[in-house]
């Protein structure tokens, strides 16, 4: 799997290319052109009828291979996050926009158990090896922290972080509100080394 993004970083538009049989698992009503043959699957998610659509699609490539091209949404920035296989990443929930299945999604990974404790918190687990599609509101920023380097970000602005970045939740006013779902009231402390992504606007 190949992606090839365009019109970013305002309106981005990904395009994936697959291999022969090859799928993609991309969130649904995002599809917006593909070759011909490509087959797009939702798996079922039980109950009733109006409740069984799944957030999430599968686009599968014909024998000879083909391309899709997924657009969020929403305006705003597409960006292709080239896993290696070496270190995983944390992802907030909300920039998830497609992954091949060489890419799983990690639930109940230790380290986001460790930030929030028995709540699934706003941040995900990836690992693998292959492209992560993530999209967001505003221009994607890297952050590269050196060891001992530290910084802290508001939680609505974060992106994604390679897993190596030790990460503390804290809150910002003790007595205020606070939400470990979206991150109201919090803050997040980063130390390096490591990579952490930011989003330039909030969705």
């Amino acid at each position: 799997m190949e992606v090839h993004t365009r019109h970013t970083p305002a309106f981005g538009v990904a395009r994936v290319r697959l291999q022969p049989g090859e799928a993609v698992q991309a969130l649904a009503d995002t599809m917006l052109a593909s070759s011909f043959g490509v087959v797009e699957a939702q798996p079922a998610r039980g109950g009733s009828r109006a409740a069984s659509k799944s957030a999430y699609s599968v686009f599968t490539a014909p024998a000879e291979g083909g391309w899709i091209d997924l657009a969020p949404q929403s305006s705003g920035d597409v960006y292709a996050l080239e896993l290696d296989g070496s270190h995983g990443w944390c992802v907030a929930k909300d920039a998830f926009f497609a992954r091949p299945s060489t890419v799983r999604r990690d639930d109940g990974w230790h380290g986001l158990q460790t930030l929030f404790g028995g709540d699934s918190g706003f941040l995900e687990h990836y690992s693998g090896t292959g492209p992560l599609v993530l999209a967001c509101a505003g221009p994607v920023d890297a952050l590269t922290l050196e060891r001992g380097e530290l910084v802290t970000i508001t939680p609505g602005f974060v992106v994604a972080y390679l897993d190596t970045v030790q990460c503390r939740l804290r809150a910002l006013d003790p007595s205020g509100p606070q939400s470990v779902r979206t991150g109201e009231g919090l803050a997040l402390d980063f130390a390096g080394p490591g990579q952490v992504f930011v989003r330039a606007r909030k969705g």
